[in-house]
């Protein structure tokens, strides 16, 4: 990727994201290959681990086949395990004329409850997924890579509950990478609000 040292997570499971892909650390990747991460993406990095050192070692990004950044794709290709993935989603609605947009971060066993919770935190009539064009062109990302990490200010970023245990591979911006980071440290970030019941199991 660069003439930084990739890793891999040999001590993993066979199915964990860390023992399927070379990773390096986001922000020291980014800087030296920015199309490696959105532009987005890598100035939040590099301003939020002015504030937390964990982010410089702890945000890992990998390379990947743009053909399998979608989660299924992704999961089938390299046989990971399904809820290591967080999809990050884009909900809007309508208040007195005022539209109200967020991004919830799900676990990808799980499906984000848009008609009940989503829809009552955002206190809107009616909420719904933005369309594909909205949501690449609002949030300046590539489909199939939108990550929370770097969405406009206005997107209020919601993370399930659930997403804040264990590690969590989510996009990274653009369609040929993923980042992979502890759940804990990504619910830490100021932006997120972490909550319980974001999300429904599937199946």
């Amino acid at each position: 990727m660069t003439h930084l040292d990739a890793r891999r997570g040999e001590g993993a499971p066979a199915s964990s994201p860390r023992r399927a892909l070379e990773w390096l650390p986001a922000l020291a990747a980014g800087q030296a290959d920015p199309a490696v991460l959105a532009p987005s993406v890598l100035a939040v990095l590099r301003t939020w681990a002015q504030t937390e050192p964990r982010v410089a070692h702890e945000v890992l990004v990998a390379r990947i086949d743009p053909d399998l950044a979608d989660t299924q794709a992704l999961t089938d290709a390299y046989g990971l395990d399904l809820a290591v993935s967080a999809n990050c989603v884009l909900v809007g609605g309508r208040r007195d004329g005022e539209e109200r947009v967020a991004a919830a971060v799900v676990r990808a066993t799980t499906r984000a409850d848009v008609n009940s919770r989503i829809k009552r935190l955002l206190d809107v009539r009616k909420a719904s997924f933005l369309s594909t064009d909205v949501a690449v062109s609002e949030s300046g990302m590539e489909y199939g890579g939108i990550t929370p990490l770097g969405l406009p200010d206005r997107f209020r970023v919601l993370v399930d509950a659930r997403v804040a245990q264990g590690e969590a591979l989510i996009g990274s911006g653009v369609r040929a990478s993923k980042i992979l980071l502890p759940g804990d440290l990504l619910a830490a970030w100021p932006r997120v609000e972490v909550v319980a019941g974001l999300a429904v199991e599937v199946g």
